[in-house]
């Protein structure tokens, strides 16, 4: 067993109305439309698989702010919450950290092509993402190309960033 075990902050759960849930001032996630259509067509087509986590101590929501902002246009009567009790510090360490250490990991690109051909999806918008996938999957083709050049240091490159498109360039 652990030497010092690893705290449990979950307090409780139940549902809530998703107007009294209380959208946290430091959440820096923002959700394109692509994005709430799929996961409103993922909710429509099998429904709720993941609570939303709120922080008893503030009322603010840790987690779930795009899947309640699509109960609240729907009119939902209520959302599965997970409760937990954290500090303010806390609270704010969960939303750093929370949604960036998911995204560390990497995709097992076999295995996300097999399991993408093998579902299907009733809901158009759902539909139309694992579609997506799939093509982007099909497409993607990791063997260098046949002429790739040796590298030296002195190579001239040109570089940018494939998500803010700051551009930088200098030698390899």
């Amino acid at each position: 067993m652990a030497e010092n075990p690893f705290a449990s902050r979950i307090v409780g759960e139940g549902t809530e109305e998703p107007a009294a849930l209380l959208a946290n001032p430091f959440n820096f996630r923002r959700h394109p439309k692509s994005q709430i259509d799929a996961l409103e067509g993922a909710l429509e087509e099998i429904g709720w698989i993941q609570r939303v986590i709120v922080n008893k101590t503030t009322g603010h929501m840790v987690d779930g702010h795009a899947r309640v902002e699509l109960a609240l246009r729907r009119e939902e009567p209520n959302v599965p919450v997970l409760y937990v009790e954290l500090s303010e510090e806390q609270e704010k360490i969960a939303l750093a950290t929370f949604d960036p250490i998911g995204s560390l990991a990497f995709h097992d690109d076999e295995q996300l092509t097999e399991l993408v051909r093998s579902v299907s999806a009733d809901n158009d918008a759902l539909a139309e993402f694992l579609d997506t996938l799939n093509k982007a999957e099909a497409e993607r083709d990791d063997t260098p190309p046949d002429d790739f050049p040796e590298a030296d240091e002195d190579i001239d490159t040109d570089h940018e960033c494939p998500k803010c498109g700051y551009k930088w360039s200098g030698t390899a």
